[in-house]
């Protein structure tokens, strides 16, 4: 069993349960694959707020202690249900191409699609690095490997990247959204809007309204905002500048 070093003043500093053996016993009753899955289905069914080590054990009906045998913390639980997420944003290899800009757009749209499942992982990263965020890592790594960039320019690249994923995939899970398809936020929402701009200091925003009443205005916006293809061609473009910029390095000679 891996030991918890000691931080500056004696105390205990965290060691990441990654660099924890799981518990070594010959048939273990639980594994974290199980504990992670069962904390997932409760955090998106139920939200993050339900989540507690005592909901965990009843959903994998067992003891709450018998769970702390596994799991010593809820900071542990969140760093396995993290890296159960981040398992979602690895590319099967076997479908992962070789060219660098589709396998780039393959990797951001597997991150996008698995933070749009899970919404309330936007405001719980940062939880330390498990198996999968390395996998993922890596084949970000092997997307990048053939650009002639030193490692700065491709981590820089690939941090762009992550950067326009977790904005596009936070933006469309903002609640504001929700008011699309709810009739009743929808016109409290146009009702303000609509108080504001006839007092005349919006003008751009009252041209962008144009004749339409003010719900069918808010309507035909929202639905622009909500355009699936609006990620596509923010990937694109952001790559086509990275490309554009690649094709004006200055190449060295050759000896």
């Amino acid at each position: 069993m891996a030991t918890r070093r000691r931080a500056p003043g004696g105390k205990r500093a965290r060691t990441p349960i990654w660099a924890e053996p799981a518990p070594g016993t010959r048939r273990p009753r639980l594994t974290r694959d199980q504990i992670a899955m069962a904390a997932l289905s409760i955090a998106d069914s139920e939200g993050i707020e339900a989540l507690s080590m005592r909901r965990v054990a009843d959903e994998l009906d067992v003891g709450t202690m018998t769970l702390y045998y596994y799991v010593r913390t809820k900071q542990d639980l969140l760093a396995l249900m993290d890296d159960a997420l981040m398992a979602e944003a690895v590319v099967p290899p076997d479908e992962l191409p070789t060219d660098w800009r589709r396998a780039i757009t393959a990797i951001a749209r597997a991150s996008r699609d698995a933070f749009l499942h899970h919404p309330w992982a936007l405001h719980m990263r940062s939880l330390g690095i498990g198996p999968n965020s390395m996998r993922h890592m890596e084949q970000s790594m092997a997307a990048v490997a053939s650009l002639p960039l030193d490692d700065h320019g491709k981590m820089d690249l690939l941090a762009i990247i992550d950067d326009f994923v977790f904005g596009h995939a936070l933006r469309m899970s903002d609640p504001i959204m929700s008011s699309i398809v709810d009739p009743r936020a929808a016109r409290a929402i146009t009702s303000f809007t609509a108080s504001q701009v006839a007092t005349g200091a919006f003008p751009l925003l009252e041209a962008l309204l144009g004749d339409d009443e003010p719900l069918e205005a808010f309507y035909r916006i929202a639905r622009w905002m909500a355009d699936e293809g609006r990620f596509d061609r923010g990937l694109e473009a952001i790559l086509d500048g990275f490309e554009a910029r690649i094709g004006r390095r200055p190449r060295k000679a050759t000896p």
